[in-house]
């Protein structure tokens, strides 16, 4: 399968299966602190932030389908921290188990140079223990973990910061 991946720069006809994708990790509690499903149109900021030779929002084909996606965003929003940047991963749920989260976060830290991303920050739940362990697969440390943080369903979850230097 991961030889028929083609990672591109997303463009704004793809923000429905961006959208898609997200919204399919909403009812499983494990990846996103949304409870609802979005909008394409609430997202359109968030896409416009997106730059290729800064903050990159890249699409993961295979056969010509979109089968996840990558983001790249800012870390706090001043200009001391461009060195940093937030990753997020989201796969399709047909594609999930099979290897491509270690796929797209090698290529994320192959990126990181020529983006100038000298350090790179996970923000997952401590309850997503898979992708904890992807995480620290790659050598990405806890840094911070901030205890009972998100309601989910009327359970508190724990969010942990994991990082990486680059």
């Amino acid at each position: 399968m991961l030889e028929k991946l083609t990672i591109r720069d997303a463009e704004l006809s793809d923000m429905p299966i961006i959208v898609d994708i997200y919204n399919s990790t909403i009812p499983g509690r494990m990846v996103t602190a949304d409870t609802e499903p979005v909008s394409v149109e609430s997202r359109m900021q968030w896409f416009e932030e997106h730059s290729p030779s800064f903050r990159p929002l890249w699409v993961v084909e295979s056969n010509g389908s979109i089968c996840a996606w990558v983001s790249f965003q800012s870390f706090y929003g001043r200009p001391a921290y461009n060195g940093t940047a937030e990753i997020s991963i989201y796969i399709h749920q047909d594609f999930r188990g099979k290897k491509l989260g270690k796929h797209l976060i090698q290529a994320a830290l192959d990126a990181c140079p020529k983006l100038n991303i000298k350090t790179l920050l996970g923000f997952i739940f401590a309850h997503n223990e898979p992708s904890v362990k992807l995480f620290n697969s790659f050598g990405f440390e806890k840094w911070a973990h901030l205890p009972n943080i998100a309601e989910l369903d009327g359970v508190e979850r724990d969010l942990l910061i994991l990082g990486k230097r680059i």
